[in-house]
């Protein structure tokens, strides 16, 4: 089986490449192949990568290219996780929508349409290439961000092969389980709503509804990832959000902390990564892979203690390492090989994904793409019902205002239209202005220029 990531000379590929070795005796892959456009980061990062999976995986065929026709020929399965514009491209986004007065957040924020932009076009031809070219049955894992809005894009194009994928459930649930101090596959949780704005309506321990139990410990608001979040209104509502929703809940506290500190989080990361990647380009990772690992270990620490930190004000000080052989927490990775398990193996399992909605969500469309959790087996993939019955009326209706939001963002990205895009944004939760929808919307055409095209309508 040969699995290919297309955008793998990211920061994360070592840890794409740690699970897909971990797993892949047990999933019959014996082919994986990371593609990146940028040759220097695939030469670094890539190449960190490729040396991770051979000490894990020997047997494992690992191959780096900039070619994205030889990339995915042949290919089982696809993930793609790509930055199109790089780093400095999402500086620009968020600095652009701060200065209007709105939340500059690239998933979440104004920043992801412009984000969308750039990705979506770049996405259909690999997509494009991955039908003409992949195994007739290949699946493709969506991490492209904003996943909600780029795989509603993607869906709307018909390129039903597509899934999206994201960590942060899972990740929420991992701590939880730390939190009750139990393995982590003995926790899992019931959650409705769009990618970065879903909600946990149950949360079970062996079958055994522990939500309750959650957010009414003190430790959960010091150790996971409701850190962000009021106790007292997670007990009035008796749901636990995903950590996106910090920006619409507090988005006035968010707007103000981003502003008065004096980096944002897009520039954080340009900074560290720029540091890094220079760093890392002085050595000879073949042959000093210790030293290549040690360089990452500190830049990537500093990532991590820094994430949300300007927006919400709480910072981190865990001590931070990649260990190649400890065992794998999963991430986005590991999303997409549980699917590849069930598919492959005849199984069936309970997941969260990023589907159509198909009923699931009573107040969307059928072709709505939600978050959910899913019943998942090799023939059908059947999103867990949810409705006035048990669901949050407020998070129902700020899920229905996001949707719409994508669903118009993703046609006015399909089809160039300047003014489908301006009605789109206006309608984003945290936007919500007509006003500044046309001063963002002629701003990100102007700044993507050298990206895109067709928008002069």
């Amino acid at each position: 089986m040969k699995l290919t990531v297309i955008g793998g000379g990211g920061v994360r590929s070592m840890f794409l490449a740690k699970s897909i070795a971990q797993s892949a005796a047990k999933l019959g892959i014996d082919e994986l192949c990371f593609m990146d456009n940028d040759s220097i980061k695939l030469n670094i990062f890539g190449k960190m990568a490729k040396r991770v999976a051979g000490m894990i995986c020997p047997s494992l065929s690992f191959s780096l290219t900039t070619d994205s026709v030889e990339a995915v020929t042949d290919a089982d399965y696809v993930i793609t996780t790509i930055r199109v514009g790089g780093d400095i491209m999402r500086v620009r986004d968020e600095r652009i929508a701060l200065s209007k007065g709105v939340l500059g957040q690239e998933t979440t924020g104004a920043a992801g349409f412009s984000f969308a932009m750039r990705s979506i076009p770049v996405l259909i031809k690999y997509c494009e290439e991955i039908k003409k070219y992949a195994k007739k049955n290949v699946k493709m894992f969506n991490f492209t961000n904003p996943a909600g809005l780029v795989s509603q894009a993607l869906s709307d194009k018909g390129f039903d092969f597509t899934y999206g994928i994201c960590d942060a459930p899972s990740g929420m649930l991992n701590s939880f389980a730390v939190l009750l101090g139990v393995e982590s596959q003995r926790v899992y949780g019931d959650i409705y709503g769009l990618n970065h704005l879903s909600f946990f309506n149950r949360i079970t321990l062996d079958g055994e509804d522990v939500l309750n139990r959650i957010i009414t410990d003190n430790r959960a608001y010091e150790e996971t990832d409701l850190r962000y979040f009021s106790k007292s209104m997670l007990l009035e509502k008796g749901f636990i959000p995903n950590e996106y929703l910090y920006y619409f809940f507090y988005r006035e506290s968010a707007v103000e902390n981003i502003l008065a500190a004096k980096k944002t989080r897009g520039e954080q990361i340009a900074e560290i990564n720029e540091a890094m990647i220079k760093e890392l380009s002085l050595i000879d990772i073949d042959r000093d892979f210790d030293t290549a690992l040690e360089i990452f270990e500190k830049y990537y620490g500093m990532r991590e203690n820094s994430y949300m930190a300007s927006e919400t004000g709480v910072t981190r000080k865990n001590k931070w390492r990649f260990d190649p052989f400890s065992e794998d927490a999963g991430g986005y990775a590991g999303v997409a090989l549980r699917f590849i398990d069930i598919i492959e193996n005849g199984k069936s399992g309970e997941m969260i994904f990023c589907t159509k909605n198909n009923g699931a969500l009573s107040w969307l469309y059928d072709d709505d793409i939600v978050e959910i959790t899913c019943e998942i087996s090799e023939n059908s993939i059947k999103g867990k019902k949810f409705d006035e019955t048990n669901t949050d009326a407020y998070a129902r209706e700020l899920i229905r205002r996001m949707k719409v939001y994508e669903r118009e963002a993703a046609t006015a990205i399909l089809s160039c239209d300047r003014q489908k895009a301006v009605d789109a944004i206006a309608l984003h939760p945290l936007v919500e202005s007509y006003n500044i929808a046309n001063k963002l919307v002629d701003e990100y055409i102007c700044l993507n220029k050298d990206y895109i095209s067709g928008w002069d309508k």
